[in-house]
């Protein structure tokens, strides 16, 4: 075997014997990825509560619960050009080691082989739940696979411990003595009668725009320039699936009732950050995707000035924390506009983090949502501190040095600030039914379609 990675194309192989040839696009199938690893942990794992066991994934852990993240011990191989992407990658685990997880399990992270495809995997073996999720096919004959028979399952082990044995022969004794912990492998035959109809009431409930997409070879990772794009949704997610961890630790430390009030206040302060950087990453992965493979509009009568009201209070919070006031002023008897409620309200946010970052305290922050024709507009005009203040503190543009990162991002060195980039932000808004516009000022404005009644 060539390479230093664990090449997974002949165990894709072994899952999908027998099967007939997939019929699904890459959206579609993509689609069924996520929503088969939702129902794996909310509507299997989790209401079991499954405290041990073994998971093995590529490219990505694929698993995202913290509870499940913790009780689990995984082993993740992952491409190395995650670590080439951004300053931040350097956060992520090292090739080969383990990594240690907040509630004190580990797991490990070791190279994926440099040729083989990026389509997702998992296997999952606990004494309760057993199986293997895989995607395979060429484009237009896409499948999702799941296997949960021992003598698949066994066979795919078998070939991983195999190819490990050849890379590191500890690893691969490591893993056969993780396995031998767990007992022999069994057959659970209500199982796919189980996982098969919750996975379609899964994606009834789903957007659209939820993939994740990788490079599928070395020659397409040579010749496409979008690579980057990938790794980028590919970084997202590992950026995020930790932050949702501290954030899960830290509500339930705020549910005790016998820690100091100023322990309490620093504990929410930490919730609220890890919020609004999983906001900001979810953003990311989302202009990414929208850069890589246009989505057609899913566009919905939307209540733009009641989305505004309920968002409001935690925007205040957010903003006073840096000393920043917000007023919000909105027009009486609005109409609705046609936009996508679900994924506009992290976008809103995302548009006052955009307006607010680098403003000094003192400042302030409007919100103006009127009837122009229409279309209804939303202006975010931020306001100098009453000391006079120099043009260079409360300008909009990208600053000269920013560098700007593939397509998506901009990224300022002398702050480290990491964001959007205009062009990213237009057509994310686009996708939501907006129209951007940025000032000369930092003041920007949105115009949303209105919905007409019809009949």
């Amino acid at each position: 075997m060539s390479g230093t990675g664990l090449h997974f194309e002949e165990l894709r192989q072994r899952l999908a014997a027998d099967r007939p040839i997939g019929r699904c696009d890459e959206a579609s199938v993509r689609r069924l990825w996520w929503a088969a690893l939702e129902t794996l942990q909310q509507d299997l794992l989790i209401p079991e509560d499954v405290q041990n066991g073994l998971w093995l994934a590529a490219p990505l852990p694929a698993l995202y619960e913290p509870q499940l993240l913790g009780s689990l011990h995984g082993w993740v191989w992952a491409p190395e050009e995650l670590e080439q992407l951004l300053p931040v990658s350097a956060a992520l685990p090292g090739t080969g080691t383990a990594v240690r997880h907040p509630t004190g399990r580990n797991y490990r992270r070791l190279a994926l082989h440099p040729e083989d495809c990026r389509d997702p995997l998992l296997i999952l073996i606990t004494p309760q739940l057993q199986l293997a999720l895989a995607l395979q096919g060429s484009e237009g004959k896409r499948q999702l696979l799941m296997s949960s028979d021992p003598t698949t399952l066994g066979d795919s082990l078998a070939l991983i411990g195999r190819q490990l044995q050849e890379l590191d022969p500890a690893m691969a004794e490591q893993l056969q003595d993780d396995l031998r912990q767990l007992g022999p492998l069994h057959t659970d035959e209500t199982l796919p009668k189980r996982f098969w109809p919750q996975l379609a009431e899964r994606l009834t409930t789903m957007a659209p725009s939820i993939t994740l997409q990788t490079p599928t070879n070395s020659a397409q990772r040579e010749s496409d320039p979008q690579d980057d794009l990938g790794l980028l949704e590919a970084l997202s997610h590992e950026v995020r699936t930790p932050l949702a961890t501290i954030r899960t630790l830290i509500r339930s430390l705020i549910r005790r009732r016998d820690l100091p009030s100023v322990v309490m206040k620093r504990l929410r302060q930490i919730d609220v950050e890890c919020s609004e950087q999983i906001d900001r990453f979810g953003l990311i992965f989302h202009a990414a995707e929208l850069q890589r493979q246009p989505q057609p509009s899913n566009l919905a009568r939307t209540d733009l000035a009641q989305i505004l009201e309920s968002l409001e209070p935690a925007w205040t919070n957010q903003l006073e924390r840096r000393g920043i006031e917000l007023k919000l002023d909105l027009e009486a008897g609005l109409p609705l506009v046609l936009s996508d409620p679900r994924r506009l309200e992290p976008m809103l946010g995302g548009l006052i983090d955009r307006a607010s970052r680098g403003l000094p305290s003192g400042s302030g922050l409007t919100l103006l949502l009127g009837a122009a024709g229409a279309r209804l507009k939303l202006e975010i005009l931020a306001q100098p501190p009453s000391r006079e203040t120099g043009p260079s503190e409360l300008t909009g543009q990208e600053p000269s040095q920013t560098a700007k990162v593939g397509a998506v991002l901009s990224w300022d060195p002398s702050t480290g600030s990491l964001q959007l980039s205009q062009q990213a932000t237009r057509q994310l808004l686009a996708s939501l039914g907006g129209r951007y516009r940025q000032r000369e000022d930092r003041n920007l404005t949105v115009f949303f379609p209105v919905a007409f009644e019809t009949g």
